[in-house]
């Protein structure tokens, strides 16, 4: 396997996550973390600690990213009612590329490469510490409920159940 910390969109996040300030360190697993499932095994944690970054497209075609705890799926009718859209849309693997510049498992909520509208699930406050994706499926940094929010300006919403 390549050396993960040269690749690209790593060293994308990992500079932002220096600009701003936070503390934890990228840290490259040896198993893929596409799913917040096989991250959770990986670092030896509950599912629920994985913010998982869902990529949705609004109405005006904009990006909508949802960081959501890997404890459950997003209820896009749900989160649609509560920014008073018709429906989110769903994307493919380009859209997510060319909005964020992240592949599909490795989407990082910073270090994106054009303006989203971002959220955040609630049920991530629940825990102390949480892991994102840091733009490679096999790339994971920690992080909190509130540092999240601070470096991506993300609203907080219930997302799911």
């Amino acid at each position: 396997m390549e050396n993960v910390l040269l690749n690209p969109s790593v060293q994308r996040v990992t500079a932002k996550l220096k600009e701003l300030g936070v503390a934890g360190e990228v840290r490259v697993l040896s198993d893929s973390a596409r799913t917040a499932q096989e991250a959770a095994d990986a670092l030896g944690i509950l599912v629920g600690q994985v913010a998982s970054s869902i990529v949705f497209k609004l109405p005006d075609d904009s990006p909508l990213l949802v960081i959501t705890s890997g404890r459950h799926r997003v209820d896009t009718e749900l989160v649609a009612k509560n920014l008073g859209i018709e429906k989110l849309h769903r994307v493919d693997a380009d859209y997510v590329k060319e909005k964020s510049g992240f592949s599909i498992g490795g989407v990082s909520p910073v270090g994106w490469i054009s303006p989203a509208t971002i959220l955040i699930d609630e049920a991530l406050n629940d825990y102390e510490i949480i892991w994102a994706a840091a733009g490679h499926p096999h790339s994971v940094y920690p992080t909190t409920f509130s540092q999240l929010i601070d470096c991506t300006g993300a609203r907080p919403m219930i997302v799911g159940q």
